[in-house]
């Protein structure tokens, strides 16, 4: 099967431009691995179908990022690519001969001509194609079993990875094209998961209509969507779909992306049906996000831009009435870490949640996140061409608003506010950036502009 492309979304074109400086770059980042490791050749496994449990069938194919930054095949299982310093690189393509599936198209399209492809039909054929002298390589990827490292004894060593995932970080001129293609799309996706939700739809329903907007079977979205209508809003991952409509529609929350060549698009929105002092906080909410993306841009600590977010949330819940106090007293007592409990964002690529958001360098030492902040994605400073999000959020966690009976924070919180708010659950606003030498490039506003 080809990677997944969509005319709309996708100038093919200019990604064949950009794809032979792409790999350039991958290549110069396996070969400074190489060469911290010791070693001559890296091979980079796309992976292999694992089986369920006391069952005949696999569970859904995920192929290992560090072979799709190398080529956009996301179910090719058992397919490699060989990298050796100064030569072409060479792609094993695994095409198996099999009636029971269909199996993958002859290798086609921008991405080809870049390597040396080597067509197999059966496990076995793969080793034809390896280094001779297996000593002198590293591999790189998943090894279920002895067989699927094929000879080799270096899996994954640490002094390659670690350059290999702090590098991931920034992000090449094709992989932004990628990512932008990625934000149309699930842009597009949210256009209809809105429309399905003003039509009072279920969940299920909505959900099918953003899949169908996206051109993305469910296997093939990033994550799983979050569709939480009302109280479900405030379940962070809120992992059902329910199947029936509620008797009142009150408030929908959307956390969706899209994937185009394997890079991801990780778009959050909170949307008010019909009641007008919710949708005016969703408006300030709005504000406030923009506000934080206006502050990204090379060179800035991440860590110390979501604290910044703490101290704008505690202003925005005096200026509602949710919380009393000072903005220091609300983040001290720990009101604020309440309402928001988790980061105001992560690192992004062919991973959602992408690599390499702790380290200091390529060596692996890790940046911690502040004290009292453990759920904090990002710890590094910025640099240009990284993509992350941006997305603070404001829920009624009963859980976490339990948690401060008797202390000092409880008597700051007006429980009255609050079970207002409780019906709609919460919001959430997460956009994609990318960081720029002077700011910031938001795909995820640009793609909604033009969808």
């Amino acid at each position: 099967m080809p990677p997944m492309t969509n005319t709309s979304d996708i100038d093919k074109a200019a990604l064949g431009r950009l794809f032979p400086g792409h790999v350039r770059e991958i290549q110069a980042r396996h070969e400074r691995a190489l060469e911290r490791a010791g070693a001559a050749h890296a091979v980079i496994f796309a992976g292999a179908p694992k089986p369920v449990f006391l069952d005949d069938y696999n569970y859904n194919f995920k192929a290992n990022p560090h072979f799709l930054s190398w080529v956009p095949l996301l179910t090719n299982p058992w397919s490699l690519v060989v990298c050796t310093p100064g030569e072409k690189p060479v792609l094993v393509y695994f095409q198996e001969k099999d009636y029971w599936h269909t199996p993958p198209a002859d290798p086609d399209g921008f991405w080809t001509d870049v390597f040396d492809i080597r067509i197999v039909h059966t496990v076995e054929d793969i080793a034809r194609h390896l280094p001779q002298a297996l000593n002198k390589c590293i591999y790189i990827g998943e090894a279920q079993n002895d067989a699927q490292a094929f000879g080799i004894e270096r899996i994954n060593p640490k002094s390659a990875i670690n350059i290999l995932h702090r590098a991931r970080g920034t992000k090449t001129e094709y992989e932004v094209a990628c990512m932008r293609a990625a934000s149309r799309r699930g842009a597009r996706g949210h256009r209809a998961a809105e429309a399905a939700f003003r039509e009072q739809a279920s969940e299920f329903e909505i959900h099918l209509a953003y899949c169908k907007a996206t051109e993305h079977t469910e296997k093939e979205l990033p994550y799983g969507n979050i569709i939480a209508l009302n109280e479900h809003s405030a379940v962070l991952h809120y992992q059902h779909q329910s199947l029936e409509r509620p008797a009142a529609y009150r408030s929908f929350l959307i956390d969706a992306g899209a994937r185009v060549n394997g890079y991801a698009s990780d778009i959050t929105r909170t949307y008010s049906f019909d009641n007008a002092d919710y949708a005016a906080l969703i408006k300030r909410f709005d504000a406030l996000q923009l506000s934080l993306v206006a502050e990204v841009s090379a060179g800035m600590n991440f860590a110390e831009l979501h604290l910044r977010a703490h101290r704008l949330l505690a202003d925005l819940l005096v200026e509602v009435d949710l919380a009393r106090g000072s903005a220091d007293a609300l983040i001290e007592s720990g009101v604020t870490s309440a309402f928001y409990p988790h980061g105001l964002g992560h690192l992004l690529g062919l991973q959602v949640h992408d690599m390499g958001g702790f380290m200091a360098d390529d060596e692996g030492t890790r940046i911690d996140p502040p004290s009292g902040h453990p759920f904090l994605r990002l710890t590094r400073t910025l640099e240009e061409n990284q993509v992350l999000t941006i997305e603070p959020g404001l829920y009624v966690i009963d859980l976490l608003l339990a948690d401060l009976a008797g202390t000092p924070g409880e008597k700051m919180i007006n429980p009255k506010r609050v079970d207002w708010l409780r019906p709609f659950g919460g919001m959430r606003i997460e956009d994609n950036v990318r960081v720029t030498a002077s700011g910031s490039e938001n795909l995820t506003r640009d793609a909604f502009a033009a969808a």
